[in-house]
């Protein structure tokens, strides 16, 4: 399987390593840590060494209660960023839901779009279609980050995240869109409890479709609940998920903890060669 980006065909015959790059004073894990444009940057060139085969570049908190970033602000604080981030050889993403910054990003050269609202925003999906190459990565959230823990989704969530991938791939399909551009994402911790978080992975199985698959368990609360660690406390739970998810199919592990991570996926890589 391979990933089509604008300008690069990832191979998924291995899995993928995407590094977080938060450029926010109030991410969960480590905001404010590379607010600037120069830590930025350095955290960027740090995490390719490290082993990221990707960089995801986002500039606005999707933690739990975080309130949503004017057009002007991301655009301030990101796209500086996007800007050198192209020059360094690997495939760029940028998280956001916003249409305006899709746009601009992929004019710059970036590579993927990854819309933690999964293309609900109004022309997202216009700005995905309208490039000829650009990869998406559409992931689920129940409600929005404001809210979404305070009410979370009821029932089955591996039907209830199927059921909207497919619905929200629809559009593209019928739009002749080569679906070798689109990636999937369950959203693990977005309006989900710490059972259905559970469930999703010991299911993802059921996930499996002819798109990539993008899991993103990194330092999140339902580590912390399991294992009673704080957040920066997190970097083995964290490695031991990604590990689980690529066991159970998924393709790229979006992760802060890349060189601990890439390490565990060079085992897993061993054994599975055997």
């Amino acid at each position: 399987m391979h990933w089509q980006t604008a300008r690069f065909r990832i191979d998924l015959s291995r899995p993928k390593v995407m590094g977080i790059v938060n450029v926010t004073p109030d991410s969960f894990s480590d905001g404010g840590r590379f607010a600037s444009t120069h830590q930025a940057l350095a955290h960027c060139e740090e995490l390719i060494v490290q082993g990221a085969n990707i960089l995801d570049i986002g500039g606005e908190s999707s933690r739990p209660g975080s309130p949503p970033v004017s057009l002007d602000e991301e655009r301030a604080r990101v796209m500086p960023v996007l800007r050198d981030a192209v020059t360094l050889g690997v495939p760029v993403s940028v998280d956001t839901y916003k249409p305006e910054i899709m746009r601009e990003a992929l004019d710059l050269g970036v590579d993927i779009v990854n819309d933690i609202r999964g293309l609900r925003s109004i022309g997202t999906s216009g700005a995905i279609t309208a490039h000829p190459r650009c990869g998406v990565c559409i992931m689920h959230m129940h409600g929005e980050p404001e809210t979404m823990q305070r009410e979370p989704m009821q029932g089955d969530p591996v039907a209830q995240v199927r059921a909207f991938l497919e619905t929200q791939t629809e559009p593209l399909r019928r739009s002749g869109m080569d679906m070798a551009r689109i990636a999937w994402d369950p959203g693990i911790g977005f309006g989900k409890t710490v059972d259905q978080n559970f469930t999703l992975l010991k299911r993802q199985g059921e996930l499996a479709s002819e798109h990539a698959l993008v899991v993103g368990w990194s330092r999140k609360s339902s580590l912390g609940t399991v294992t009673g660690l704080p957040v920066n406390d997190r970097m083995a739970p964290s490695v031991v998920a990604a590990v689980l998810a690529v066991e159970r199919g998924a393709h790229v592990v979006r992760v802060h903890d890349v060189k601990e991570t890439a390490a565990a996926l060079k085992v897993y890589n061993a054994l599975e060669s055997q």
